[in-house]
C-alpha cells in the first residue's frame, strides 16, 4: 500500500481548507444579507407553507441548514417564533441544504473550476482591504467561494487512488457486501461523519469525493447522505440544551422529522435509486448506469447523488407536511412544559452554537432587555419596601437580594457571550462598536442593581432602628422614586430600539429632573434636621437614599447613551448650538 500517514494528514488539511472556505463563504453571504436575515426569518412564518419557503431561502443565504435551524431554535427561545411556526422553517432548511451538494457536484466534478476559483481570489482579494463595507463583504464571499473549491480540489488529489491502493477497496467491501444491512450501516457512518465534521455540507462533499473516486457505490453514498440528514440535527439539539422547553421542542421536531424521513426512504430505497439512475441517464443522455459504478459514470453519479438528496428532502416535506400537527403533539408529549421556567436565568443566549454575528448581537440585546426588566422589578420592590407598611418586608428583601445575584450573573454571562461573538467572527466596525457600548451598558445596569440592594439594606436599618420620617420627607422620597421610575421606563424603551432610533433628549430631561429633586430636597432635609423634625439617624438614612437614587439616575443616563451608541456631551453641544 503506497498511502502513508503523511498523505492522510494532507487529506485532513484539504478537508480543513474546504470547511474554512465554506465558513468564509457562509459568513460573507450573511454579512451581505445583514439585518434582512433576521427580517426574513421573523416576518415570513405566518403559516407552515411560508415557513418552508423562509427556511429554504435562509439556508440558501447562509449556506448552512445548521445555522438556519439554530437561528430558529434561538427565535423560539426568545419568543419571536412559536414552536409550530418554527416547524416550517426546519422543513425548508432541509431542502435548502441540498443546494450546496448541487454546487459541489456541478462545479467540483463536472467542470474544472480550480483555475476559475484562483482567478476569483485574485480579482477580489484586493477588495478585502476596501473602505466600503459592502465591497469587503462581497470580496469575502467570493474569496470564500474560491477557497472552498480549491479545498475540494485538494481533497480529490489527497484521497488514496483505488488502483494504486486496492487494499482500501477490499476493506470497504468487507462492510458493503451485506446487501440491505450495509445500507443501514452506512446510514450510521454518514451520521457519525457529520458529527465529526460538524457540517452536513462538509460530510456531503466527502461522500461525493468518495463516490467520484470509486471508493463507494452509488447506493452506499445515498445511505450516507441519509445519515448526514440525521447528523445535521444534532447541533440544533445541543444549542437547545440551555434553552426553554419550546426551543427544545423545535430541535427535537427537527430530529424526529428527519429520522422518520430516513425510515420511510430506507423502505423504498432500492426502487427509488433505480428511478434516480433512469432520470440521470435521460437528462445526461448517457446510457451507462450510475448504480453499477463504472468509472465513466462517476461524474454523473455525483449528479445522481445530488438529485437523490434534493428529491428525498422535497418528498419528505410533501409527505409529512399533513402529519406535522401529529408530530408536534408527539414532541409536546415527550417534552412537556412543566411550568418551571426559572426567572433567575438567561433566556435568549446559551453556550450552544453561534449563528450570524448580527443575530447573535440581537440575542445579547434581548438579554439586556431582560436585565432592564429586572432593574424595574427591583425598583418596584424597593418602593413597596419603603412605602407599604403591610408589605412582607423579609420576602421583599430576599427578592431584591436574589435579583442582585442574578444581575451579577447576567453581567458575566452576557459579557462572555459578547466576547465569544468577537472571537468567532470578523466583525464590521459598526457591530464592534455596538458590542463595546453593550459591555458598558451591562456594567452600568449591574451597578444600578448593586445600589438598589444597598438601598434595601438602608430600608432594613430603618426598621431595625425603628427610625421614621415625617410625612413631608416621605412625600419627597416618593417624588424622587417616581422620577427615577420615569427614567427607568424611558431606558426600557430605548434599549429595545436600534441605536440610530434612540433619542437622548428625553433621557437628559429626566436625568436633570432627578438632579433637581435631589438638590431641592437636600436643602429641605437640612432644614428639617435643624428644626428637629426627625432624629439624626433617620436624617442620615434619608439623605443617603436620596444621593444613591441620584446616582441611579446617572447610571440610567449612561445606559441610554450606550443604547444610542454615542455620548451625551455631543447632544448638549448640539442643543446649545441650536439655541444660539
Amino acid at each position: 500500500m503506497t498511502y502513508t500517514w503523511f498523505d492522510f494528514l494532507q487529506l485532513i488539511g484539504s478537508l480543513g481548507i474546504f470547511i474554512f472556505g465554506m465558513k468564509i463563504f457562509s459568513e460573507g453571504l450573511q454579512k451581505i444579507a445583514g439585518g434582512r436575515l433576521k427580517g426574513i426569518l421573523s416576518g415570513m412564518t405566518r403559516n407552515r407553507a411560508i415557513g418552508v419557503v423562509t427556511g429554504l431561502g435562509t439556508t440558501v443565504i447562509t449556506q448552512s441548514s445548521t445555522t438556519t435551524t439554530v437561528m430558529a431554535v434561538s427565535f423560539v427561545n426568545a419568543g419571536l417564533l412559536t414552536f409550530v411556526q418554527s416547524t416550517g422553517v426546519v422543513m425548508g432548511a432541509n431542502i435548502g441544504t441540498t443546494v450546496t451538494a448541487w454546487m459541489v457536484a456541478l462545479f467540483g466534478f463536472k467542470f474544472e473550476i480550480t483555475p476559475i476559483a484562483l482567478a476569483l481570489i485574485g480579482v477580489f482579494f484586493a477588495f478585502l482591504f476596501s473602505k466600503s463595507t459592502r465591497l469587503r463583504n462581497i470580496a469575502e464571499t467570493m474569496v470564500g467561494f474560491g477557497i472552498l473549491f480549491i479545498g475540494l480540489s485538494f481533497i480529490k488529489g489527497a484521497v488514496p487512488d483505488i488502483d494504486a491502493n486496492p487494499e482500501i477497496l477490499n476493506f470497504l467491501q468487507n462492510y458493503s457486501d451485506f446487501g440491505y444491512l450495509s445500507l443501514v450501516l452506512f446510514v450510521l457512518i454518514g451520521t457519525l461523519l457529520t458529527l465529526l465534521t460538524q457540517s452536513s455540507s462538509a460530510a456531503t462533499a466527502i461522500t461525493l469525493v468518495m463516490l467520484f473516486e470509486g471508493w463507494i457505490s452509488f447506493p452506499i453514498a445515498a445511505a450516507m447522505v441519509l445519515g448526514e440528514n440525521i447528523g445535521t440535527t444534532v447541533t440544533a439539539n445541543i444549542a437547545a440544551l440551555a434553552g426553554n422547553v419550546h426551543a427544545k421542542r423545535t430541535a427535537r421536531f427537527h430530529f424526529f422529522f428527519n429520522v422518520i424521513g430516513v425510515i420511510w426512504m430506507m423502505l423504498v430505497i432500492v426502487p427509488f435509486l433505480g428511478l434516480m439512475d433512469t432520470m440521470i441517464q435521460y437528462f445526461t443522455q448517457n446510457p451507462i448506469s450510475i448504480i453499477e459504478g463504472a468509472k465513466e459514470s462517476r461524474a454523473n453519479a455525483t449528479l445522481g447523488l445530488s438529485l437523490f438528496h434534493t428529491s428525498f428532502n422535497i418528498l419528505n416535506v410533501l409527505i409529512l407536511f399533513a402529519f406535522v400537527p401529529y408530530l408536534v403533539r408527539f414532541v409536546e408529549y415527550i417534552s412537556p412544559d412543566k411550568g418551571t421556567d426559572d426567572e433567575f436565568s438567561l433566556r435568549y443566549i446559551s453556550a450552544g452554537a453561534m449563528v450570524s454575528p448580527g443575530f447573535s448581537i440581537e440575542q445579547a440585546n434581548k438579554e439586556v432587555q431582560q436585565f432592564v426588566g429586572i432593574i424595574e422589578k427591583m425598583h418596584h420592590s424597593l418602593h413597596e419596601l419603603i412605602f407599604d407598611e403591610k408589605a412582607d418586608k423579609p420576602k421583599l428583601m430576599e427578592s431584591i437580594a436574589k435579583y442582585e445575584e442574578l444581575t451579577d450573573r447576567l453581567e458575566v454571562e452576557i459579557g462572555n457571550y459578547l466576547v465569544r461573538i468577537s472571537e468567532n467572527a470578523n466583525l464590521e466596525n459598526v457591530l464592534t462598536e455596538r458590542m463595546r457600548f453593550m459591555q458598558i451598558m451591562i456594567n452600568d445596569l449591574e451597578r444600578i442593581a448593586d445600589i438598589y440592594y444597598q438601598l434595601s439594606k438602608q430600608s432594613e436599618k430603618m426598621v431595625q432602628t425603628r427610625s421614621s420620617w415625617p410625612t413631608t420627607a416621605l412625600s419627597e422620597m416618593a417624588e424622587m422614586m417616581d422620577a427615577v421610575n420615569n427614567a427607568i421606563q424611558a431606558m426600557k424603551t430605548n434599549v429595545k430600539l436600534d441605536p440610530e432610533m434612540v433619542s437622548l433628549e428625553e433621557a437628559l430631561v429626566l436625568e436633570d429632573k432627578i438632579d433637581a429633586i435631589r438638590e431641592m430636597y437636600r436643602d429641605t432635609h437640612y432644614t428639617r434636621l435643624e428644626g428637629g423634625e426627625y432624629a439624626s439617624r433617620a436624617g442620615v438614612l434619608f439623605i443617603d437614599m436620596l444621593n444613591r437614587l441620584e446616582r441611579i439616575g446617572d447610571h440610567i443616563l449612561n445606559v441610554n447613551e450606550s443604547a444610542a451608541g454615542r455620548r451625551l456631551k455631543a447632544v448638549r453641544v448640539d442643543g446649545d448650538d441650536q439655541g444660539s
